[in-house]
């Protein structure tokens, strides 16, 4: 019965003959590739039996038969030609097929490697994916989401038009291994954009990556989901300004940081990231602590890619300086960073320095206005009551409250958590612009209703310390209370002093008044005797409504 067998396979002959010599006539064959499976392929055909072939299982058989010798030299037309016939002119010819007998490689190795499976796979499907997709005639697969709306036109398109994607969910169904030879054959050819390569590691990374931060860093899962994302990182495209979204890359950070992936893979992202942090939201940058017992976020690595994207762009307090697209990247740097403090502010954790370096980082021209920067300032506040007056000082001392909206003074002027110097100077301020422009309502160019700004601001330190112990008094309790409304005495008063008056509470109007009238400034408005009875109405502006934006500068600076 074994003569048949013996008469296509030169290994059983020399096995049988080793065995016969040793006195058994038993042989075994412990490592044949594809085991029992394959053995039986191999048998039925020495037996002319009939054997059905396909893409699962031509590997194994094409892999024992070379581990059996079944070559020409035993017999013409032996299983070894056979099955390279079947291979040749109809497996690699399938693009489906070869991904599927790629696959199986994996477990048939070193013999699928030898016997160059693995490589022939590779090119006929790097070749398949190069193809124009007008003359794609093949299966594959196409499961993108799509809207309500696109769905039937596309579905129609789709019957006339091949996607120039067609190709990447088919090989997202690869290993990692054997995707990233594919991946990195594809690159080689240059004939995939960095869009298009982009878009594939985005899809391998949903596909195989989990959502869940339990799963990510789950002991049996750990270094599988470290070897993914390394690998993803290493095929990112050459062009570092193109080919994936900043909310990508930082979703892979995330990962890295995570799962422990070695450093290089890190600092690649950082690089990558700061072309183009400017395009990233606040929720992208909310990247979680792995040490316990520090902040909720690492606000030390956003810090580092602030740093990095100055230096790509260049730092510049001259918003003329630069060109247009550079203006417009500070700028939303400079409301994302804003909104990025306002966000990470209730963290109990977060040190006063960590965000007062944080907001210093971003240049005066990434903010026109600091509407944001007092939102995350006064968040703050409200967080860590116990801060100290010294980093009570240090942090306002960011804002320049000449920078502040009419909403954001108005909220300011009665914030409580504000030291008292920071709201005089709102106050002052706000009273200085509303001034100038009822002096141009008016027509007044007049030497005096145009000059004493910069005269004010440079008096502006001597005013305070004369009027101290006054203004602490006053300013006691400060915040306007909800029935502070306005009687009907008073309308002429409010309607003589103009519409800024309506943008103070009456204890800071008094406040103000007192210091307008202590520089002979009563002809422009009046003292805070006359005006100490009447009350504005009672206005609240929350600091969360406020837009974003803001600089870091200390008081006097902000003044002078």
């Amino acid at each position: 019965m074994q003569f048949p067998l013996l008469s296509k396979s030169n290994r059983l002959q020399a096995l049988v003959l080793k065995a016969g010599e040793g006195g058994t006539d038993e042989i075994y064959l412990h490592d044949l590739p594809g085991g029992p499976k394959a053995f039986e392929i191999c048998s039925k055909f020495c037996y002319g039996m009939t054997v059905t072939l396909n893409a699962y299982n031509v590997v194994a058989s094409r892999c024992a038969a070379e581990y059996l010798e079944m070559t020409e030299d035993v017999e013409k037309g032996n299983l070894i030609y056979k099955i390279e016939v079947f291979l040749n002119s109809s497996v690699l010819r399938s693009w489906k097929d070869s991904i599927i007998v790629l696959q199986t490689t994996k477990s048939l190795l070193p013999w699928s490697e030898e016997l160059k499976v693995v490589g022939r796979c590779i090119d006929c499907i790097t070749s398949k994916t190069s193809v124009e997709p007008a003359a794609v005639t093949w299966s594959y697969t196409y499961d993108r989401k799509l809207t309500a709306s696109d769905d039937i036109t596309e579905t129609q398109k789709r019957m006339h038009q091949v996607p120039n994607d067609w190709w990447i969910e088919d090989i997202c169904e690869l290993d990692v291994d054997l995707y990233k030879r594919v991946m990195v054959a594809l690159k080689s050819k240059g004939r995939i954009s960095s869009d298009m390569i982009g878009e594939a590691l985005k899809a391998y990374a949903v596909r195989w990556l989990p959502d869940s931060y339990d799963a990510l860093v789950a002991d049996d899962y750990m270094k599988r989901n470290r070897i993914l994302v390394e690998t993803i990182i290493y095929l990112l495209p050459s062009d570092k300004y193109s080919g994936c979204s900043c909310r990508f890359l930082l979703k892979l950070l995330k990962v890295v940081i995570l799962v422990g992936a070695r450093d290089p893979s890190k600092e690649e992202l950082i690089d990558r990231i700061s072309m183009q942090l400017h395009k990233a939201s606040v929720k992208d940058l909310l990247i979680p602590t792995k040490s316990s017992g520090d902040t909720m976020y690492d606000v030390h690595l956003v810090r580092i890619l602030v740093s990095k994207f100055m230096m790509q762009v260049g730092s510049t307090n001259d918003m003329n300086i630069a060109d247009e697209s550079e203006n417009k990247s500070l700028l939303a740097l400079g409301r994302l960073i804003d909104g990025y403090l306002a966000e990470i502010a209730c963290d109990s954790n977060l040190s006063i320095s960590s965000f007062v370096d944080l907001a210093e980082a971003i240049p005066d021209a990434a903010r026109p206005d600091h509407d944001g920067l007092y939102t995350a300032i006064d968040i703050y506040l409200t967080e860590h009551p116990n801060v100290t007056k010294a980093d009570k000082k240090r942090i306002c001392g960011l804002m320049d409250v000449k920078k502040l909206s009419t909403e954001a003074s108005i909220h300011a002027a009665q914030n409580e958590r504000l030291p008292l110097r920071v709201v005089v100077q709102v106050l002052f301020f706000e009273q200085l612009k509303t001034a100038g422009g009822a002096s141009a309502a008016t027509n007044d160019t007049s030497h005096d209703s145009s000059m004493n700004r910069a005269a004010l601001e440079e008096d502006w330190e001597g005013r305070v310390s004369e009027h101290e112990d006054s203004l602490k008094q006053q300013l006691g309790s400060s915040k306007i209370k909800a029935d502070e409304c306005q009687h009907g005495d008073d309308k002429k008063s409010v309607k003589d002093k103009g519409s800024s008056l309506l943008l103070l509470p009456s204890r800071s109007r008094r406040i103000f008044d007192k210091l307008w009238v202590g520089k002979g400034q009563g002809e422009t408005i009046k003292s805070s005797e006359t005006s100490g009875s009447s009350q504005s109405p009672p206005i609240s502006v929350k600091p969360g409504e406020a837009k974003s934006s803001g600089s870091s500068r200390h008081m006097r600076n902000s003044i002078s």
